[in-house]
């Protein structure tokens, strides 16, 4: 069975999307799970791009072990040197350069002819080579490039040193049966090809990205490109639990396999969506909430006789539990502890028995506990920032002729604070009685909320952005009062903020 390496972006071009940014704990704790996952590399970051980014591919570099760190640089000795800077600590380095081949991108971009562009590959490979081993390099628009001189820049780069070689369909503009072509083509005909791993990384411009990664998996790709729930610039690249999933469950057309943990990819989607509030879409395939659902009296009917008449996979292949409504309020800590466990939670005392605190206050206004329910506990409340200010007491009174005003209290320190505001609607006055109490003003960027289980007493999941004077930071809660789940979403994100202030103001490395 041929090998295939899962090459995961979701840190650097996944992280490009709108609206994707995360902070350094933040994509620790990604890139901890990524590792759980068990994808070939991590693509960690763009270390010229930002010091923040910098110190990002640095710490991951240092803190993640067993797995192979990759960090992106230009085609030029700055961004090369600065790349090696982040990554150099890492157990499995790997340095990725690009540039641009196609005859758009060097007339408009670069401004260079085609020897000048291999001059500057040949020279960056050698330079990243001189650093390690392990040196990917990619054609930036591959897809759109006149693929003799594609040839040419790959075998060049071999040449010069490239342990892998990319093929990147850089805007989504390639077709399944041409870019299975394109990568035959490239496999036969470009000298010393058995001295590199081909690699593609496919964008979803024209939704074909995961259908053209699997076109090169079956003409001789040997690793994939993707990110976690397809995140991206635009609308995003392949993704990976597709991909993965695509492999194992027709494994016997591909005749090829990832050593992806599979069981890992349902919680991995659902850290990212909790991490940055891009929310997956109901039919998302593998992790869509109606991926594994059946409405239609007939497919029900099939599914109680045998799982395999509608379902090509099982729930519990990704990750997802058996049992949906798990614990209730008379369940005790050891019950708490075992579900959290089989959704890949390992807490230590303390944070089991602030759980368990807020799971028992959760279980008094609910009668069944599930296991989003728990997920949302821990991403929400264990994992979450020091809470500087905590919402105590919280009284609106809105209505048909009423102007809505808000009263809430918050705990500092020691300290109980309260304040009253009105504003356009129940959230406008509770954000701005919040906004009275703690003199931090913020921009309401985005605010979106879903449920995330059923019932009239559902858990729903709010989150927020607010540009803050030293950025924009998200804010995310869940709750079965939305009113209230607002105001903690907005403290979360104002928490977050001076969590930021205060790491700076003490020298530490953040991003």
């Amino acid at each position: 069975m041929r090998r295939i390496y899962i090459f995961d972006t979701t840190l650097r071009d996944g992280e490009q999307s709108p609206g994707a940014s995360m902070n350094m704990d933040e994509k620790m704790q990604m890139a901890r799970q990524l590792a759980k996952l068990n994808v070939d590399v991590i693509e960690a970051g763009f270390p010229i791009a930002s010091d923040g980014d910098f110190q990002a591919v640095k710490r991951i570099s240092k803190e993640i072990k067993g797995v192979t760190i990759a960090a992106l640089a230009r085609a030029n000795e700055v961004d090369i040197n600065r790349a090696w800077e982040a990554v150099m600590y890492a157990e499995k380095p790997r340095i990725h350069t690009f540039i641009a081949t196609s005859d758009i991108h060097l007339k408009y971009k670069l401004n260079k002819s085609r020897e000048e562009v291999i001059e500057d590959a040949v020279r960056a490979v050698k330079l990243a080579k001189s650093y390690t081993e392990d040196v990917e390099f990619s054609a930036e628009d591959a897809s759109r490039t006149d693929p003799e001189f594609l040839i040419e820049v790959f075998a060049k780069v071999i040449e010069a040193g490239a342990s892998v070689i990319n093929i990147p369909d850089t805007v989504g503009y390639a077709v399944p049966s041409e870019f299975g072509a394109l990568v035959n083509k490239i496999r036969t005909s470009v000298p010393k090809i058995d001295k590199a791993v081909i690699s593609v990384h496919c964008h979803d411009d024209l939704g074909l990205a995961v259908a053209n990664s699997l076109a090169a998996v079956e003409n001789g790709a040997q690793q994939v490109e993707c990110t976690i729930n397809g995140i991206g610039e635009r609308a995003g690249n392949a993704s990976l639990e597709e991909i993965v999933m695509a492999l194992k469950t027709r494994q016997s057309h591909y005749q090829a396999a990832t050593e992806v943990n599979t069981k890992e990819i349902y919680r991995t989607s659902k850290l990212l969506t909790s991490l940055t509030g891009i929310f997956v879409p109901r039919n998302k395939a593998i992790v869509g909430k109606n991926a594994f659902a059946h409405e239609a009296g007939i497919h029900q009917d099939g599914v109680l006789k045998n799982p395999l008449t509608y379902e090509i996979m099982l729930p519990q292949t990704i990750g997802i539990p058996a049992s949906g409504i798990v614990l209730g309020k008379h369940s005790g800590r050891h019950a708490l502890r075992q579900r959290l466990e089989e959704l890949g939670y390992h807490l230590d005392a303390d944070a089991l028995d602030k759980a368990y605190r807020l799971f028992s206050t959760m279980a008094d206004k609910k009668k069944d506990i599930y296991n989003e329910d728990l997920i949302a506990i821990v991403n929400d409340e264990i994992f979450g920032v020091p809470q500087y200010y905590k919402l105590n007491n919280l009284q609106v009174h809105a209505g048909i002729n009423l102007i809505p005003t808000a009263t809430v209290e918050l705990i500092k320190g020691k300290d109980k604070i309260v304040d009253s505001s009105v504003g356009d609607g129940p959230v406008d006055a509770v954000y701005r009685a919040i906004e009275r109490i703690t003199d931090f003003h913020g921009k309401l960027v985005d605010y979106s909320i879903r449920s995330v289980t059923s019932g009239k007493d559902a858990v729903g999941e709010i989150f927020v952005k607010i540009e803050f004077a030293d950025g924009i930071f998200n804010g995310r809660a869940a709750s079965t009062d939305i009113i209230m789940g607002s105001a903690n979403a907005y403290l979360d994100a104002l928490n977050r903020a001076l969590y930021w202030q205060e790491k700076i103001e003490q020298g530490a490395e953040v991003a």
